[in-house]
């Protein structure tokens, strides 16, 4: 069986030194990649002349078939099953509600700090008192010229009441009440002010600032990645995980799209839940653009990361394949199955469409039928006829 093989791959050889002898050597880099590419074509046809000679004399000579020795195989028979495909992509756990707690009007010196980082807040609950000597000093003198223009109005009404003096006197009178009324209002707003309350309910995330330093709203504004806020509330009880999706992906994921969710921090705990929020914008530093999937589980902390499976195909009743029994030749993709040649079981060469691949899994899309008999184990190297024999 393997003489005549011999004899052609001599012969080839022979013929592919005598055409390369005839040639005057080019020792340039030009020249060594054309002499390449002239003995890969040479191999290649080699190859194949030996791969027909093969199930020429298969075919044959069933004598030397029978002689031949078998590859010990492993086979899988093939039944339809469900598909699925995920976008494999890390997010970060992010609070739905939190705050960056500021001071109403301008801000003011701190005077005394009721909170300490990791305490649990309720809304309304008072976290800073500032100091107030100024509105106190303003509010007391408003209430003295409020005091004084009740008085005169007290006595304006009196004389008009005994039919002395004019109505406009009692009337500016009046005037002078309610204007000195507004400003009493004003300055109790004002020390209503110096006191900082939570506007949420939560965990005190951040706390970046002392008794004596300065507390301002226009820093809590500017609250960010490179500026940290002097007072972050976070609301743990509703969190969100967002992923920044690239936007190669934009037509595939949508509101509704099924999620996996799973957190290293926690034994890889994993939760599903569906995408929430899509965002019709796409960011030109990362080309990317945001999905949020809200969750809510006691046990997640925010600023956790997770690593985030988006399901953007699924199908079911198909036949898959190991990614790995996957072969390519000159034709396309292909895999090797056991078929019965009368009393024995031999290898057999299937051309296939595929599908979508995933993990270690693909698609077939068309090729193989329910009930082939996959090699699923010892494919390497297999060639068609060849005999088998199952592990």
């Amino acid at each position: 069986m393997y003489k005549g093989l011999s004899v052609v791959l001599g012969f080839s050889l022979l013929l592919a030194a005598c055409g390369s002898g005839s040639v005057q050597k080019d020792d340039s880099l030009a020249g060594k990649k054309a002499r390449l590419d002239s003995l890969k074509a040479q191999q290649e046809k080699l190859g194949k002349q030996i791969t027909d000679l093969q199930d020429q004399i298969a075919k044959l000579d069933t004598s030397a078939a029978s002689k031949e020795k078998t590859k010990l195989v492993a086979l899988t028979a093939l039944e339809p099953t469900s598909f699925t495909h995920y976008i494999d992509l890390q997010g970060n756990v992010d609070a739905i509600n939190y705050s960056n707690i500021a001071p109403q009007g301008n801000g003011g010196v701190v005077r005394q700090i009721f909170i300490k980082q990791g305490d649990h807040v309720s809304k309304g609950q008072l976290l800073i008192k500032l100091d107030d000597a100024v509105q106190r000093q303003q509010l007391a003198n408003a209430q003295t010229q409020l005091a004084y223009a009740k008085d005169l109005y007290q006595r304006r009404k009196n004389l008009w009441d005994e039919k002395i003096g004019t109505e406009v006197d009692l009337i500016n009178a009046k005037n002078q009440v309610d204007q000195a009324d507004i400003q009493v209002k004003i300055y109790q707003e004002q020390l209503d002010w110096t006191n900082v309350y939570s506007d949420i309910p939560g965990t005190v995330n951040a706390l970046n600032i002392r008794d004596g330093e300065f507390f301002s709203p226009a820093v809590q504004a500017q609250a960010g990645a490179n500026n940290p806020a002097q007072i972050q509330v976070i609301n743990t009880d509703n969190l969100k995980v967002v992923i920044q999706v690239p936007d190669v992906y934009q037509e595939r994921i949508k509101i509704g799209t099924p999620v996996k969710i799973s957190l290293p921090g926690l034994n890889n705990k994993e939760i599903s839940g569906v995408v929430h929020t899509v965002s019709p914008v796409i960011n030109q530093n990362n080309r990317a653009f945001s999905v949020e999937v809200y969750i809510n589980d006691k046990s997640i902390r925010a600023n956790q990361v997770a690593i985030v499976k988006l399901q953007d195909y699924t199908a079911g009743n198909v036949l898959t394949i190991p990614i790995n029994t996957l072969q390519t030749d000159e034709k396309g993709k292909y895999v090797m199955v056991a078929v019965k040649d009368k009393d024995n079981l031999v290898a057999h060469k299937k051309s296939i469409t595929i599908g979508q691949t995933y993990s270690d899994k693909v698609q077939v899309l068309s090729g193989l039928d329910t009930g082939d008999q996959l090699i699923s184990d010892g494919y390497q190297g297999l060639y068609e006829g060849q005999l088998l024999t199952i592990q």
